[in-house]
């Protein structure tokens, strides 16, 4: 009998990592908007008993944050995560208890939608990603946003994934999943999207969809996985040989997949046990990491540059 081919180890990468700032309550959503501002939030802030989470803009020299804003939306308080920065330089936000989001440059702020194309209440959201087209895909692993209950995916598996198209058509395109997180636009060699990732925390899976339009997957099939360990799958990005890198949350490691998945093929060891979201520089090696031991940023420098987002693709 043939003896089976023992799986492969990933490759352990000792990465050199700086922290550029801490104590930013549920430190998430780094991202660079067109004149390289440095934006990401801060959900967990409350005030009273009271959700009031803010979006920071990050000197990245003198490594100081403020607030840019602190969306409210009748009078309830945002659990802004994911952001994404489009070619207008607005910077879009998943928020847990407002939906979608979208902030100009000096922090006004609206609501992009309540409901669906269905007319179906929006749920809260959690990361979003442009694809090279300017479709929004957003995950949402919250119940009704505000002023519905807040509860999230983890106890029942009603989390979602949208679309907000160019369009201005909010589709949902997918449903029942167990706490929807960090997403990602696989490109084909001619920028066309090709496949859109999800991350599903509580069960480590990372699933895969092929993008057959604006609003429309194909199948769900199994992409990826993280290995047994504590925490899952949450922000990620892609570098320029499209490797995605993945935060997983809890085990105190950035896995790396390469272009078709499977398992891991190399774990970034970080400073930190609850790696939550990463974003590229553009054109350059050095990722941001944010973090939920210390609630920081850090940056380090990976083997190569960052895929181009959305907002810096100038023709296709």
């Amino acid at each position: 009998m043939a003896k089976m081919a023992e799986k492969r180890q990933p490759e352990i990468y000792e990465a050199e990592f700086s922290k550029v700032v801490d104590n930013l309550l549920g430190a998430e959503g780094p991202v660079f908007d067109k004149d390289g501002n440095f934006i990401m939030v801060a959900p967990e802030v409350m005030k009273g008993d009271s959700y009031a989470g803010q979006v920071l803009t990050v000197n990245l020299e003198t490594k100081k944050a403020d607030v840019l804003c602190e969306p409210n939306v009748d009078g309830y308080g945002g659990i802004p995560a994911g952001c994404q920065c489009d070619k207008d330089n607005n910077i879009w936000i998943a928020d847990m208890r407002l939906g979608i989001l979208k902030v100009k440059s000096d922090g006004d702020y609206e609501q992009v939608c309540r409901v669906d194309k269905n007319g179906d209440k929006m749920q809260g959201c959690n990361d979003c990603c442009f694809d090279y087209d300017g479709n929004l895909w957003v995950t949402a692993p919250a119940a009704e946003i505000a002023p519905a209950e807040y509860r999230r995916s983890f106890e029942a598996p009603f989390g979602s994934v949208y679309c907000y198209t160019k369009n201005k058509e909010v589709i949902k395109v997918a449903t029942d999943m167990w706490f929807p997180n960090g997403i990602a636009v696989l490109h084909s060699s001619d920028g066309r999207p090709k496949k859109l990732i999800v991350a599903e925390t509580k069960t480590k899976m990372l699933w895969g969809y092929d993008i057959e339009g604006a609003g429309k997957l194909g199948p769900k099939e199994e992409w990826g996985k993280l290995p047994n360990s504590d925490g899952g799958p949450d922000g990620m990005d892609f570098d320029q040989e499209n490797n995605l890198l993945v935060a997983h949350h809890g085990s105190g490691h950035l896995a790396v997949f390469g272009p078709e998945g499977g398992d891991p093929q190399t774990l970034i060891k970080c400073p930190f046990s609850k790696p939550s979201n990463l974003h590229f520089k553009k054109n350059t090696n050095t990722v941001y990491v944010t973090e939920h031991q210390y609630h920081g940023l850090w940056k380090f420098e990976w083997k190569r540059p960052g895929k181009l987002q959305y907002c810096d693709i100038i023709s296709l």
